[in-house]
């Protein structure tokens, strides 16, 4: 059971640091010339910014409340959130015939916290 533990706080981690990173850089600067994901210039500035808060809401949902034993469901709450923003991004990925990969992964690994978490992990 302890090694469930890790693989679930690893991995709660890693996705958490992952969204929390692409959050920042969308509400940080969501319409930059340089920025490394063309796929947002389908949408308004409005629209990355809420994307990058709520990204920044689910990683600190799926830390927190496991954390702190406080909600704990809003953990998988969170994980399932997050995981349905990788699902919509493989289209609009598909839609710029990008590689979506990452985002698939992404959104594997995050269905495995919640499925650990509600395993009582």
């Amino acid at each position: 059971m302890l090694a469930l533990s890790i693989i679930t706080w690893v991995l709660s981690g890693l996705v958490a640091v992952l969204f929390l990173m692409a959050g920042t850089m969308k509400v940080l600067k969501p319409h930059n010339a340089d920025k490394p994901m063309p796929t947002l210039f389908d949408y308004t500035e409005g629209q990355v910014r809420l994307l990058g808060v709520a990204e920044i809401a689910g990683a600190i949902g799926l830390i927190l409340p496991a954390l702190t034993g406080i909600l704990p469901w809003l953990t998988v709450v969170a994980g399932l959130g997050l995981a349905s923003i990788q699902f919509l991004a493989i289209f609009a990925h598909r839609r710029h015939n990008e590689n979506f990969t990452m985002n698939i992964i992404v959104m594997v690994m995050a269905l495995i916290v919640v499925v650990l978490r509600l395993a009582g992990v």
